[in-house]
């Protein structure tokens, strides 16, 4: 009970700062610029860029809407990290901007760049966690139930719509300047979507070796008790030579491949050695299924 609460505690902990980092990089670097970046807090920079009201408000008033949707009609159970999620980035959108109030980086192209990068960042760290910001992909999931477009595709038609709608917003600015504005939004957009996958698939890339040796004892031994990972040896048989032999496979981390390479030369310098990048691994030891 208690290694679970700990956990717990931890995984909010987690989320918690993935939401700061999230908040900072709109408010920061993003807002002060009037450059819209995508989902529902592209629609609470829209509302503030043309009334004056804090993101933080519009994020929030938006997402209940939109949870409040997909219960009526998806009937979908949100987690509690999903509505803790809209509740802080709410919170920490409206207390950030209404401490920074000039761009911390004048340039308003490395803002972009900056703001982008962090923003996916955040979101990364959140959704590790399990979390989430609630957002586009709620409209993405309603509109899947009753059109067979797939969510992805809607999540960015609905951030294309919402960063262009900046050009029918800012009004004070030339056409020229508002059109530069709608393509730094798309550069932050882009920029966001890559730091999330590169911060997720960072440090959870896997690698899968699959190793001919006739020392296959020796080298599935020290690959379960060295190294601290699981190995199954299967029967083969050599086509050329028809020999029967042993096939070790085993998965790692991309970080420990180096430590298998270095094992295997030592054991048997003459193994032969396949080795491959795999999309995901669930199980003990890699990742919990969360689909």
């Amino acid at each position: 009970m208690t290694k679970k609460l700990t956990g717990n505690i931890k995984s909010f902990a987690i989320i918690t700062f993935g939401l700061g980092v999230f908040a900072l990089a709109w408010t920061a670097f993003l807002i002060p610029h009037r450059i819209t970046g995508s989902g529902v807090s592209g629609i609470g920079a829209l509302v503030y860029y043309a009334t004056g009201i804090p993101v933080g408000y519009t994020f929030l008033a938006v997402n209940l809407i939109l949870l409040g949707l997909a219960l009526k009609i998806l009937g979908a159970n949100f987690g509690v990290k999903t509505v803790y999620g809209v509740i802080v980035a709410s919170t920490l959108l409206s207390i950030l901007q209404s401490y920074i109030n000039v761009p911390v980086v004048e340039d308003k192209f490395l803002s972009t760049i900056i703001g982008g990068g962090l923003g996916g960042l955040g979101l990364g760290i959140i959704f590790t966690e399990g979390g989430s910001t609630g957002g586009t992909d709620i409209i993405a999931m309603i509109i899947n139930k009753y059109r067979n477009i797939s969510p992805g595709r809607v999540i960015l038609l609905c951030d294309i719509f919402i960063i262009g709608s900046s050009f029918l917003v800012l009004t004070d600015l030339e056409p020229v300047k508002r059109i530069e504005t709608i393509v730094y939004g798309y550069v932050a957009m882009a920029l966001q979507a890559y730091a999330i996958d590169t911060f997720l698939s960072g440090n959870k890339q896997s690698v899968q070796f699959i190793i001919f040796s006739k020392k296959y004892e020796e080298i599935s031994d020290k690959i379960t008790m060295g190294i601290g990972r699981g190995a199954t040896v299967v029967d083969g048989t050599g086509w050329y030579s028809k020999e029967k032999q042993k096939v070790i496979i085993t998965i790692v981390r991309k970080h420990e491949a180096s430590n298998i390479y270095r094992m295997i030369k030592e054991i048997d310098n003459n193994a032969f050695i396949s080795v491959s990048n795999v999309m995901g691994v669930y199980g003990k030891g890699f990742e919990q299924i969360r689909h």
